[in-house]
Parts: structure tokens; sequence; C-alpha cells
């Protein structure tokens, strides 16, 4: 015996309602995902720097630990001041995630002996090769940089 269809009449259904929270967390989650990845390309170029030129050059790469030398003779790993001495111990984890490359950034007009000093605290810290940061005559005029 088959049971006769029940009839609903506009009674008898639950209410339709719609949870907010998921969607709140997820357009969260997507504006932290892009403020992260929008400041992690501006970090390279955050010191105005006078970089030597190159007539050819490679683009940078994100995930390379990159040692500043400003004209004044500041030290800095990815941005942040640091110092001659804490230089290595700073960039020996940094180094080893990186296969050894580091990335060089020094002001043209810069000192050459503070220069020297951070390529010797890059070797010891496990640096096995250097990129050096260069401009092309095209990246100058636009303000850009290339390591």
């Amino acid at each position: 015996m088959t049971r006769p269809a029940r009839r609903r009449f506009r009674g008898d259904h639950d209410p339709v309602t719609f949870d907010f929270a998921p969607m709140v967390d997820i357009v969260l989650l997507l504006l932290i995902f892009f403020f992260l990845t929008s400041t992690l390309g501006a970090r390279q170029n955050a010191l105005p720097l006078d970089l030597p030129r190159a007539s050819s050059s490679v683009q940078e790469t994100p995930d390379l630990p990159i040692v500043s030398v400003s004209r004044a003779g500041q030290v800095f790993l990815n941005g942040k001041a640091t110092t001659l001495t804490a230089l290595g111990a700073q960039l020996r984890p940094l180094a080893a995630a990186s296969g050894g490359v580091v990335g060089l950034r020094a002001d043209e007009r810069g000192s050459y002996g503070t220069v020297v000093g951070v390529m010797d605290e890059i070797k010891k810290a496990g640096g096995t090769r250097l990129a050096l940061g260069t401009q092309t005559d095209a990246a100058r005029a636009a303000g850009g940089s290339a390591p």
C-alpha cells in the first residue's frame, strides 16, 4: 500500500535562515592573504638606493634574503636595520633556507669598506653565491631596481 503524499501548507515549513559567520570568515581570510602578498613584493624596494647600472639584469625572487647597504653605511636585512656584527647570526638560517644564495644591494656612492665587510659576513653565515643588485638604464629612469 502506498501512502498518499502529504500536502504542505504555508505554515508547515521551517523558516529559511542564512548564516553570515562563514562568509565573514572567508572575506577576512582573503583580506589577510591580499595584505600579506602585497607587502612581500614591496619589501625589496623599501630602501632608496642608487644601484649601479648594468646592461642586463635578472628579475628578483621574493624568497631570497636581501642584504642592503645604504649610502651612509647602514646595513639592512630584508628591509630591517641591523648591525654588521649581528648580520651573520640573523642571516645564517635565511641563507640555509635559500640554498646559500643571498642578494646584496648597495648604494653605488656608498662605502666600499662596508660592502666588503658585509660580503665577508655573508660568507661566514653560509652564503655561497651572491645575487648583486643592479639597475638597467630603463629601470633607473622608471625608479625600479632588480637584484
